[in-house]
This record gives structure tokens, C-alpha cells and sequence, in this order.
């Protein structure tokens, strides 16, 4: 699982984050608590997968980038619309992971 190095977090996990990446990185379990990562299709903007998902031993976790973390799924769906709005603002278009992917890189080289 990869971290989006300036993770994106709801109100609720502000305070929070460090202990909740922990957790899912240990698999602990954590209820009501939501990912948000790239998507896994061409179909889609972003995922959003319950932590308790990412326990499961098959779940292809490896490729995972996370890059949102939410406490409930109302939370949850208002980062993922916040984060998409951010990109349709600076770039007038919902290429999610190449805006994101950018400003990455952006921050790499200053």
C-alpha cells in the first residue's frame, strides 16, 4: 500500500491519522472508517473501500495508493467530491490521478 504523501482527511481524522494509517497498515481492525484511493477502472474518479476490507488477505493492497482517509461513508463521499472538485477547479477536466500525480512530483522537485 502506498500513502499519498500530503493525504487528504476528513474533519473527523485530523487529529487522528497517524494512528488510523498504523491500524490499517498493522490490519487492525477499524470500523466506520473509509480509504479513498485511485481508482481501479477507467470507469471511475476514486475508489472509497472500508478499512475492514483491506484485512482480507486476498485484497490487492500491494498497488493500493491511498490518498484520502475518511470516518464514516457521508465523510467519505464529501473528501472524494471535495477532491475531485479541486481538480475540476485547477484543471477543467476529472483527471483525478494525473493532477494528484503532478503536484506530487511538483513538491519532488522544489
Amino acid at each position: 500500500m502506498i500513502w499519498y504523501d500530503k493525504l487528504y482527511v476528513g474533519e473527523s481524522m485530523i487529529h487522528k491519522t497517524k494512528k488510523v494509517k498504523w491500524k490499517i497498515c498493522h490490519n487492525a481492525g477499524q470500523i466506520d472508517i473509509y480509504v479513498i484511493t485511485f481508482p481501479s477502472n477507467r470507469e471511475n474518479l476514486l475508489d472509497i473501500i472500508p478499512a475492514w476490507e483491506l484485512m482480507q488477505k486476498a485484497y490487492p493492497k500491494k498497488k493500493l495508493y491511498v490518498i484520502g482517509l475518511a470516518k464514516g461513508y457521508d465523510e467519505a463521499i464529501e473528501l472524494a467530491a471535495s477532491i475531485v472538485n479541486e481538480v475540476y477547479q485547477n484543471t477543467g477536466t476529472f483527471a483525478v490521478t494525473d493532477y494528484l500525480m503532478k503536484k506530487k512530483r511538483e513538491r519532488e522537485t522544489v
